[in-house]
């Protein structure tokens, strides 16, 4: 059984990775991915998997008439708050699959936002004619159920990826503290420079070697790059391209202050205390289901004295996720595996 795997594969962001990562972690054994990339030669060499450039649309029909299965594998892919063109693109793909006779799977799915009408209607009709629906939060959960389309709601696989051990991380300095900022027009330069004054205030009172963590390249390393300089204590820009790595990393810190969802993700699930930093509103549905502290974007404190004092509190005070908690959320997500294994599984 071929099954085409659709997300925002091999653009460069970690979480889509990560999810990529998970969703090959979970499929059967008996079903043999073909995965639609960016970059088509890293997939294929990171993954071991057979790969189409998406970006090209006679090799991806070809590959579509070559399969069985088409699934939207995990994360925000039918949302229009940055993109109109993007739900098209995924929809779009999922329609002609459907249209075309495979099975469909909607799986792990954060849906939305979805402001315009259009974009809604859409991702209503599409979503209805899937074979499955798994979602990954209460919000998506609520616009499927809107729609009365019969869904799965566990959390997102994320937490039940392996992790890998980080080659030299134990060789930095101790005790360590994971940063990930990413740029957003919230995230204006008043506000990163609050940040960053806070973090050189944060660090001469810890004695933390700070790792800057960028997700996405593109979004994130240019902010990694610009805060280390004016750090006084040990730091490091990690750069890690294999998923399994980046959550591996947070094994080997005390605390992670982070605007990316993954990155909370990654951290709360290797015991890591998390300080948030809300972008989205995926990661403000986080915050308040997993009670991590944080703030929305523009709630950041004017004043960095302020920001580094919650920050001292919480790294001195706060707490990670207890281990049962953990295992509940790993436990729970394997439900999207289960959700394949029961559509996909030869035997049915």
């Amino acid at each position: 059984m071929r099954a085409i795997l659709c997300g925002y594969y091999g653009m460069g962001n970690g979480g889509d990775e990560a999810l990529l990562a998970s969703l090959l972690q979970m499929l059967p054994t008996h079903v043999t991915p073909v995965v639609l990339s960016g970059d088509p030669e890293q997939t294929r060499d990171r993954y071991s998997v057979a790969v189409v450039n998406r970006k090209d649309p006679v090799a991806v029909w070809q590959a579509l008439r070559q399969a069985q299965v088409f699934i939207w594998g995990g994360g925000s892919l039918i949302q229009d708050a940055t993109s109109a063109i993007s739900p098209l693109y995924y929809a779009g793909l999922m329609q002609l699959a459907q249209r075309m006779g495979l099975i469909t799977i909607a799986w792990a799915q954060g849906i939305g936002p979805l402001n315009r009408p259009l974009t809604r209607w859409l991702a209503q009709q599409t979503f209805s004619r899937c074979s499955l629906v798994s979602v990954r939060d209460s919000g998506s959960a609520a616009l499927a159920a809107g729609w009365q389309i019969p869904f799965t709601l566990a959390p997102d696989p994320v937490w039940a990826l392996r992790s890998r051990p980080v080659e030299g991380l134990w060789d930095l300095p101790a005790p360590r503290v994971a940063v990930n900022l990413r740029r957003h027009p919230q995230l204006t330069p008043t506000r990163l420079a609050n940040l960053t004054e806070a973090l050189i205030a944060f660090q001469k009172a810890t004695q933390t070697c700070i790792l800057l963590v960028p997700f996405q390249v593109s979004q994130d390393l240019a902010i990694a790059q610009a805060i280390q300089p004016q750090l006084p204590g040990p730091s490091r820009i990690l750069t890690l391209e294999h998923p399994q790595q980046l959550k591996g990393l947070f094994r080997g810190v005390e605390m992670a202050i982070a605007m990316r969802f993954h990155g909370l993700i990654m951290a709360a699930a290797e015991e890591c205390r998390c300080f948030a930093l809300s972008y989205d509103p995926k990661v403000s549905q986080l915050i308040r289901d997993l009670s991590i502290p944080g703030w929305e974007l523009n709630e950041i404190p004017d004043y960095p004295n302020r920001i580094c004092q919650i920050w001292l509190e919480h790294y001195a005070n706060g707490h990670s996720l207890s281990t049962d908690q953990i295992q509940f959320l790993r436990d729970r997500a394997l439900i999207h595996r289960e959700m394949l294994y029961k559509v996909l599984d030869r035997d049915e």
